[in-house]
């Protein structure tokens, strides 16, 4: 089973946001919990940092995730955090085309991930672990990589 949408650009109109705010948790448990969704089929978890009544330093967790996937979500929400609720709401995700090609560079080629927005392309990220690796078998800056990559999709322009 494919848990990742489509490469084409499309709306997804069935995503849904879910979020709740955690102040007496530890730490370690947060991270369990992001591994857990992310395993579970979250398209993305992220965290931030907020401050709740009384002043208490607290923890907001916001989780991004399909439709058919709200109760599988909100049921390791409430078994792995200290929440005692959790706010979800539908939301609409404009997703860009996705294309992946192999950049040369003088190390190896190098996986570059474009973003097209009707028909042109917008967005363009090398793949971190791809440079990464290279940066350490070649023992340079991981930014020397990302550099030769910029200047090879420079060059085919």
């Amino acid at each position: 089973m494919d848990l990742h949408p489509p490469n084409h650009e499309h709306l997804d109109y069935q995503m849904v946001k879910m979020e709740v705010n955690l102040d007496d948790i530890p730490g370690e448990w947060l991270g369990n919990v992001m591994d857990l969704l992310f395993e579970a089929g979250a398209n993305d978890v992220f965290y931030t940092p907020i401050y709740m009544k009384k002043n208490r330093p607290g923890v907001l967790l916001q989780l991004l995730c399909s439709q058919k996937n709200v109760k599988t979500m909100k049921e390791i929400l409430f078994k792995e955090t200290t929440t005692l609720g959790v706010r979800y709401y539908p939301l609409t995700v404009h997703r860009l085309e996705r294309m992946f090609r192999k950049v040369l560079t003088k190390w190896g080629p190098v996986t570059v991930k474009e973003g097209i927005y009707e028909g042109q392309v917008v967005q363009r990220a090398p793949e971190f672990e791809e440079c990464k690796n290279i940066a350490r078998l070649h023992n340079i800056p991981l930014k020397r990589v990302y550099e030769q990559v910029w200047k090879s999709l420079g060059q085919e322009e």
